[in-house]
């Protein structure tokens, strides 16, 4: 064999690092909402492709939730941005109109818009709250969760081709004299059996003339922050349970990899982690709350979760610290890794966590299928970070892209 034919067979390293091995997607939640459709390639590093135009309106840097004029995070929320199980479709969020968008992902990962339909819920002030979604294909059924009720959950039903249909159902998470709870993220049970729905305020937060914010938060004393409906076979859903997350503001919830029973919950006030198990008729159990360290300020708005491939480590992404943590499973229980497992990314310095931290304010995170590469949104930085993920969770920078300023939401990819 030539020199030159052992070139060709042997692409350099460099050669290799350029390589596409899939794709990511966020949103930018600008009020021409648009999907960012990143490029991922062997090295982990991002490539933008194009920004597609959901045909729906995003708040902007508006933050519905709390009123703020300019905030990251806008929804208090996650899963905004999500995949089918077959890879066919991507569905996203429109939260300035309480709108959703259906696209089909070609060969290439491009997107084509299907179309888009509003949820049903009116628009009643600057923005809508239309946050997070759930899709089950076996049901053919899209769940659409809003932060502001009484009607939070709406229901599309997919045709094969992707396109939406709005239901009659609407279903709500209050419960008692609880009428205006605000949830953050709907998850199916990977057997499709439950949605479950963690709950993080007991009331709108509210504001004083004099500036001073009141948070009501869930599941703290009252252990009813975590709302489990059973899934029935037309896809409407039946009673909801109403259970304790564990700990307080529960967030956001991630099942491991190949299980339909074991998942973990993350706990915004609680600054934590709890390891949690649903059962056959949805009654779910806890273990004991892992939380970080905290000497920084409380609470430190632990959100987002990303579960590596082999179940080993856990990545937490801290919104009032500007950071992530990891952790570790061993033998079904969860321990600290890494705290902090990266450097903070610092903010413009207009932004103030509830801890009263100045933050870049972190939201959602993605990791790549292999476990190698973690994606992270700092709003307030205006940029998505790419880290390279070590055996110990620690992780090390080596990506970093241009994002709009506060807006975007939602990482989703293969």
């Amino acid at each position: 064999m030539s020199d030159k034919e052992k070139l060709n067979t042997h692409p350099s390293q460099h050669q290799n690092a350029r390589i596409c091995v899939g794709h990511l997607y966020m949103q930018t939640n600008e009020q021409a909402n648009a999907i960012v459709h990143y490029r991922r390639m062997h090295d982990g590093s991002l490539e933008e492709a194009g920004r597609i135009a959901t045909g729906g309106k995003g708040s902007g840097v508006f933050k519905p939730v709390s009123g703020q004029s300019s905030a990251p995070n806008a929804f208090e929320g996650a899963g905004s941005v999500i995949l089918s199980s077959d890879g066919r479709h991507l569905f996203t969020t429109n939260g300035g109109d309480n709108s959703v968008s259906s696209f089909a992902i070609e060969a290439d990962g491009n997107l084509r818009l299907i179309g888009v339909e509003h949820t049903g819920n009116e628009v009643t002030g600057q923005s809508g709250t239309v946050k997070s979604l759930a899709y089950s294909r076996s049901h053919q059924t899209l769940y659409a969760l809003h932060a502001f009720g009484p009607d939070h959950v709406r229901v599309f039903s997919v045709s094969e081709d992707g396109a939406l249909s709005l239901r009659a159902e609407r279903y709500s998470v209050n419960v008692g004299t609880r009428t205006d709870r605000i949830p953050t993220q709907a998850v199916l049970s990977p057997d499709g059996k439950f949605l479950l729905i963690d709950i993080l305020f007991d009331a709108r937060p509210a504001t004083s003339p004099d500036g001073v914010t009141t948070l009501v938060v869930s599941n703290a004393p009252d252990p009813d922050g975590l709302v489990v409906f059973p899934v029935e076979a037309s896809g409407g859903l039946g009673k909801p349970l109403f259970q304790d997350a564990g700990g307080a503001g529960p967030f956001y919830i991630a099942f491991l990899n190949g299980s339909s029973e074991t998942f973990l919950n993350g706990t915004a006030v609680g600054d934590g982690l709890v390891m949690s198990r649903i059962d056959s008729a949805g009654q779910v159990s806890v273990d004991e709350l892992v939380p970080i360290a905290t000497g920084a300020g409380k609470p430190s708005e632990l959100c987002w979760l990303a579960i590596s491939p082999d179940n080993r480590f856990v990545f937490a992404t801290n919104f009032g610290y500007g950071n992530i943590s990891s952790y570790r499973i061993d033998d079904g229980k969860l321990a600290i890794a890494q705290d902090p497992a990266c450097e903070s990314v610092p903010g413009d310095g207009t932004f103030r966590a509830v801890n009263g931290l100045v933050s870049s304010g972190p939201s959602d995170n993605w990791l790549s299928p292999d476990g190698k590469h973690l994606y992270q949104i700092y709003g307030n930085a205006s940029v998505l970070v790419g880290y390279a993920v070590h055996d110990d969770g620690s992780l090390t920078e080596h990506t970093k892209m241009t994002i709009p300023y506060n807006s975007p939401q939602g990482l989703a990819g293969f």
